[in-house]
């Protein structure tokens, strides 16, 4: 077989159903002459290869990530990317856990290492940390976009969108000076070359891969600033009895946010952390981790000490507004872990559910947002604002937001990691040029959080190409979210309007160069009009609006096709977000029902097949392609999702219907004698069985799961659990 297809083994919810549909996908693409294999970029997996070089040789396993990193670079690249979890430090933690308690002979994470051994193993450690696989995957930009099918449905079968109150005073509030808005500055290179980033002279970090013509750009935020902003924001709440909530994306962002968020930790639990200091400076609290590393770690105390601290906390709950509940009824708040608290996540349902988040009692009341920087804040404001005013949208006729984003090459913010740092004295921050000439200088406080971050001339035209040809297919305007004022968008401008011309020259679009709240401003017009609109992005903002919009039309960011046209020729192929997992994990191990969607894998799965027979893969291949369009289109139409209870079809489910329509639609085609008459008697079978099939299928529903691990499931285990129907089994495993 010459073509191949890599289908990623993940985490969670989409790994569990990777158990039940692999086997179908392998049987059917197979019989077009194409392979279908997994690679593991699950967290596990990655630890596991981390630290392969310490491991038996029956527990090695290979890094998988860097395969993949070395295969986007290629044209033959044809990879389907499931959602994986961004770790944060508890997750790590936990997974580094499970893993030893499997018998895998792994070091503990070292949280404050000391010696040279620690610090190396934290090193190695800290490359499983955040958002790991995304950058080194997405060599190419985004085109994320909801197929015609999916958002007809949508306006068909609506879901709910919670009315705003008349009076509403749910609002969104932001820094309003140094932000990382306010302290920005940019250049553009003019040469390619080495430039390192210094703290009073002393040399932090050396970039040797600058480009010609790359955009850099950097910024900081004030440490004091934020503090005060923060106290300020809980008062406010307070005094206008608005449930107080904070929105960061820190698996993404994975060194600058959760030092955010540990100064928000550290200002709501203000009383607490001034009257235990001593003590938690013992025991090794850090504010960056949140209440729920706190709340494990003074268990180290004496038990007298654990309830005047736990009564010290209380007191603080009633001093202080609401707060924000990830989950009310284990009392879980807004600042326990900062991978709960993804913005892009918790910020749609502020407007799903009118401007409401859920507080201790388990009641909706409206909230104080509070996202810090600026740069993204006010396009939130906006669309909420928006809705206060306009009222709430209308799922049946709202018009459809796609997005092309600028991600390729490590762009932006999210690519700067390596590159944020939280200075450790006052003094002064510069980027300089291999001759020492300082290109950009901050004057910085010890505990500001000053990041650099990049966009790469080949992605920004990339980009700019991307957008022009989406918006020249569909013949909707282009809308470029960048802000004149910031130094690092006014360069990205300069890139527009000097490239844009080039394409515009073959065919005319229509474009608009505007701010995110004047993008969002006007977007949220044409949608109101049932207008389709092109959102043309940085990566911060792909990331954001890819989950707003989707959600809000579309009930999930899960349906959103998201294809990555790589720069080497290749393809990337993205399934949707994976934010709900870790619930519908708890759900299925509890009760056997697995409630995730994997439509958006059967859409990628679409598009990957698309993708290699416009590339000449054979008739077979389009064959197949086809009939899985027709299969997709039937298990929408025929509303075959999964449902949300125990005792309803789920998942595995879905996985039947949709063998039982893709084989329908194999048997009934024309261009293909041989598909059709192998797939015949496959169609045939499964529709005949349907009961019998139903019914195993849903034996098990209500009953616990024992899959093996969490993070690192008994593969026996899982795919017995996620393959309960002996019937449907033997049908798949039948086909040849």
């Amino acid at each position: 077989m010459g073509q191949t297809i890599v289908y990623t083994k993940i985490d969670e919810a989409p790994a569990l159903a990777t158990y039940s549909l692999f086997p179908i996908l392998e049987k059917f693409i197979g019989s077009s002459g194409v392979n279908i294999e997994q690679r593991d970029i699950s967290l596990a997996g990655r630890v596991i290869a981390t630290f392969s070089d310490m491991l038996p040789e029956d527990q090695r396993q290979p890094d998988e990530l860097a395969y993949l990193g070395d295969l986007v670079k290629k044209p033959e690249a044809n990879i389907i990317k499931l959602p994986n979890i961004s770790a944060s430090i508890p997750q790590l933690k936990a997974c580094i856990a499970e893993l030893q308690e499997q018998g895998y002979k792994l070091p503990d994470f070292p949280e404050n290492p000391q010696s040279d051994e620690e610090k190396a193993i934290r090193e190695k450690y800290a490359t499983c940390l955040g958002s790991a696989v995304n950058p080194v995957l997405r060599e190419g930009n985004s085109d994320r976009r909801a197929a015609k099918v999916v958002k007809e449905y949508a306006k068909k079968h609506p879901h709910r969108l919670k009315p705003f109150d008349k009076d509403c005073k749910a609002k969104v509030v932001y820094m309003g000076k140094d932000d990382f808005y306010d302290n920005e500055q940019s250049v553009i290179t003019d040469k390619a070359g080495k430039v390192t980033i210094e703290l009073n002279g002393k040399v932090l970090k050396e970039l040797n891969d600058v480009e010609k013509d790359e955009v850099l750009s950097s910024s900081f935020m004030s440490a004091e600033s934020l503090s005060n902003f923060l106290d300020e924001t809980i008062d406010e709440a307070k005094k206008d009895d608005l449930l107080w909530s904070i929105h960061l994306k820190a698996t993404m962002m994975k060194v600058s946010d959760p030092i955010i968020f540990g100064y928000a930790v550290r200002e709501f639990y203000k009383d607490v952390f001034d009257k235990f200091a001593k003590e938690f400076e013992e025991i090794g609290i850090n504010q960056d981790l949140g209440m729920g590393d706190l709340e494990n770690k003074i268990k180290k105390l004496p038990k007298e000490k654990q309830e005047e601290i736990v009564n010290a906390i209380n007191e603080e709950y009633a001093k202080r507004p609401n707060i924000a509940m990830v989950d009310s009824d284990k009392g879980i708040t807004n600042l326990h872990f900062s991978n709960d608290i993804i913005i892009d996540a918790s910020m749609p349902p502020v407007i799903r559910e009118g401007g409401k988040m859920w507080n201790k009692d388990g009641a909706l009341q409206e909230t104080l947002a509070v996202i810090p920087d600026r740069s993204y804040a006010t396009m939130y404001e906006e669309i909420l604002e928006d809705a206060k005013k306009n009222g709430q949208f209308d799922v049946t006729t709202m018009g459809h937001v796609s997005n092309v984003g600028l991600m390729a090459k490590k762009a932006e913010e999210y690519g700067s990691h390596p590159t944020t740092f939280k200075p450790e004295e006052d003094g002064v921050m510069e980027v300089k040029d291999e001759n020492g000439n300082v290109l950009m200088s901050h004057n910085v406080k010890k505990g500001d959080i000053w990041r650099l971050y990049r966009a790469k001339d080949v992605a920004i035209k990339d980009w700019i190409r991307l957008a022009h040809e989406r918006a020249s297919l569909t013949g909707l305007p282009a809308v470029f979210w960048l802000d004149s004022f910031r130094a690092h968008d006014a360069n990205i401008i300069k890139k527009v309007v000097q490239y844009l011309p080039e394409y515009i020259a073959e065919k005319d679009i229509e474009y608009h160069i505007m701010a995110p709240k004047q993008a969002m401003r006007f977007t949220l017009k044409r949608v109101r009009k049932g207008l389709d609109t092109i959102s043309v992005t940085g990566n911060i903002l792909r990331d954001y609006l890819t989950d707003l919009f989707p959600i809000l039309e579309l009930g999930t960011s899960a349906k959103m096709m998201s294809i990555v046209p790589l720069l080497a020729g290749g393809g990337l192929f993205e399934t949707g977000a994976g934010g709900s997992a870790p619930k519908h994990v708890e759900q299925f191990l509890n009760e056997g029902h697995l409630r995730w969607d994997s439509l958006g894998e059967f859409l990628a799965l679409a598009e990957s097949l698309r993708m290699l027979s416009q590339k000449g893969a054979g008739e077979k291949v389009k064959v197949m392609n086809d009939a899985l369009d027709k299969a997709n289109a039937a298990y929408l139409d025929n509303d075959k999702s999964p449902g949300r209870k125990v005792g309803q079809p789920d998942n595995k489910a879905s996985h039947y219907y949709l063998a039982m329509y893709w084989a329908e639609a194999l048997a009934n085609q024309n261009e293909d004698k041989e598909l059709a008459e192998k797939f015949a008697p496959v169609a045939k079978a499964l529709k005949e069985n349907e009961d019998k099939i139903m019914q195993e299928l849903l034996s098990v529903e209500g009953k616990s799961q024992d899959i093996g691990g969490y993070f690192h499931p008994d593969d026996k285990k899982a795919e017995d659990a996620m393959r309960p129907s002996q019937t449907l089994n033997e049908i798949i495993n039948s086909i040849n």
